[in-house]
């Protein structure tokens, strides 16, 4: 183990210390930290999507960070420790790399990664092919791998028609719908759509993220073109300034 690393375990087991440790660390729990977690991971893929080296160098401490505070309080509690993380994780890529690590031959393509997924979650006694989709991802991508775990059992639609043709049901259910089923109605929309961006070989959360990221390019420049803000401006001011951002961007 480095230098670096030890530090940073020390500096952790410091902060936790029952008796004179940080007032803040001491109190936390595996689930007042999670919501830290996701935000460091979410962060690094912040620090990526600009380029930012220097950052990405940052954001992945902080990442790291959160995983030596987990491992302590797994630590304390007697559950496992630092070094049992790393095993595990070094023995799971050894064992799904086996023409790299064992004696199989071939080559990696996502197809052979789900298969080796799927026997590791066999062998772990996995009841559904649903098991394992963690509920704290992101709803959109929970959506497309639970979309996936069922194509690999066949229950999919055929082609991109079927996808398609399920958003124009689901927007009709959607306006008709009660209003105690509105939610409802809405989730099955939006499960359609992340099934025909599956089809179309997009990732829903890139779609969206990339759709976001737009949006608010677009709102800048029309905030930029009103000098300052567009609070002030009735509906049809507002889109006037809309359509001009976008001939900008065209032109």
């Amino acid at each position: 183990m480095s230098d670096d690393l030890q530090r940073l375990l020390s500096i952790m087991a410091r902060l936790r210390d029952p008796d004179d440790g940080c007032e803040w660390d001491t109190a936390q729990t595996f689930a007042t930290i999670a919501p830290y977690t996701i935000e460091e991971a979410y962060e690094v893929a912040d620090a990526i999507e600009r380029n930012d080296l220097p950052d990405l160098k940052a954001e992945l401490g902080d990442l790291l960070l959160q995983v030596v505070f987990h491992a302590r309080m797994a630590e304390e509690a007697g559950a496992f420790a630092f070094d049992d993380i790393a095993r595990s994780i070094a023995d799971k890529m050894e064992a799904r790399h086996p023409h790299i690590f064992g004696s199989e031959s071939g080559t990696m393509d996502s197809a052979r990664w789900e298969d080796l997924k799927a026997a590791e979650r066999e062998t772990a006694g996995a009841e559904s092919a649903m098991d394992g989709v963690a509920r704290a991802l992101p709803a959109l991508l929970r959506a497309e791998k639970l979309q996936k775990r069922a194509a690999r059992d066949g229950f999919d639609w055929q082609d991109a028609q079927g996808p398609h043709a399920k958003i124009i049901e689901e927007l009709e259910e959607l306006a008709t719908a009660d209003s105690d089923k509105v939610e409802e109605e809405a989730g099955d929309l939006l499960f359609a759509v992340v099934n025909l961006l599956r089809f179309r070989g997009i990732a829903p959360e890139d779609a969206l993220r990339a759709g976001n990221a737009k949006f608010e390019r677009r709102y800048r420049a029309m905030e930029q073109l009103a000098g300052g803000s567009i609070a002030g401006l009735d509906i049809d001011a507002q889109e006037d300034l809309w359509q001009q951002v976008k001939r900008n961007e065209k032109s």
